[in-house]
């Protein structure tokens, strides 16, 4: 009776093991940014989130581990005809995410070379529809394109494509040195020309200085004159009212006007006289001296 027991203990406490490491392996701790795929039988049943899972132990099997984080993929560089039959080298990262674990896993073989494949074949296509040139400014239209084509048709393997990028086009090293020569010959050029344009303008703005200081200068000839033939004008005006007041007083018999009149004439023509360069002595008159003593005080 006491083996019995003991065989029976050893029994319970063996099942209990059992059951503990069974348990064991059917919990799953998933981490944060994976899913897993199970399958029961090599049928696909479910998909594990981030955290802890339960599955069947020896009857569900976890296929596949998938980051549902965003990755990159670098493109090997890959050289391109363009369409004026130039070799390029170009370089592509594209961007992607999953977005369905389980189309990821089961409706492509190997989604990230199938992603490879459909980015190196329309990249060919695209930049061969172009000339060097357009293909060399053009970039964000190629990664437009790129983006539409590939992303298309990866949603339908559970990857969304975000964006393709281009990192770098290089042209044959030849081709490059003469775009080179050509790019400096350019800037040669804008420069020359920027600076006639300089000197053509410094001319247009002397000549114009030079123009408004001849019109200053005529301006202010016009006003002297102006203000010249004024004074002449009031200088006239003014010999005018003083000889009618003077043969007003004449007419009147005004002696004082007489005299003044011939000491005025007698007194340009002395100091004529007297400026003379011939002149050594000159004689005043008696009378004069008396006329002013005598008509003009």
């Amino acid at each position: 009776m006491s083996e019995h027991l003991d065989d029976l203990t050893i029994f319970v406490i063996i099942f209990l093991i059992m059951a503990i490491f069974l348990l064991f392996l059917g919990i799953k701790s998933v981490p944060q940014g994976q899913q897993w795929t199970v399958e029961r039988f090599g049928k696909y049943i479910k998909t594990l989130e981030p955290g802890l899972n339960l599955i069947i132990p020896a009857v569900d099997i976890i296929r596949s581990k998938l980051s549902m984080m965003e990755e990159t993929m670098d493109i090997p560089a890959q050289n391109v005809i363009t369409k004026d039959n130039v070799m390029v080298r170009v370089d592509v990262v594209i961007f992607y995410q999953i977005i369905s674990a389980s189309q990821a896993a089961y409706q492509v073989t190997d989604f990230t070379n199938a992603i490879l494949n459909l980015t190196i074949t329309n990249i060919r296509s695209i930049m061969g529809a172009m000339t060097l040139d357009k293909a060399l400014s053009k970039r964000n239209t190629i990664n437009l394109q790129l983006l539409k084509v590939v992303d298309d048709a990866s949603l339908s393997w559970g990857v969304k494509v975000l964006r393709a990028e281009i990192k770098d086009i290089a042209p044959p090293q030849d081709l490059a040195d003469a775009m080179a020569w050509q790019m400096k010959a350019e800037r040669n050029k804008r420069a020359i020309i920027l600076e006639a344009e300089g000197h053509r303008q410094t001319k247009i703005l002397q000549a114009e200085g030079e123009k408004q200081a001849i019109i200053l200068e005529a301006e202010g000839r016009k006003q002297a004159a102006f203000c010249d033939a004024k004074a002449r004008e009031r200088f006239a005006q003014a010999e005018a009212r003083a000889t009618k007041v003077m043969s007003d007083a004449i007419k009147n018999g005004n002696l004082q006007a007489i005299n003044y009149l011939i000491f005025m004439g007698f007194g340009e023509a002395f100091n004529k006289l007297t400026t003379s360069k011939n002149t050594k002595l000159t004689l005043v008159p008696l009378e004069i001296i008396k006329l002013k003593g005598s008509g003009l005080n």
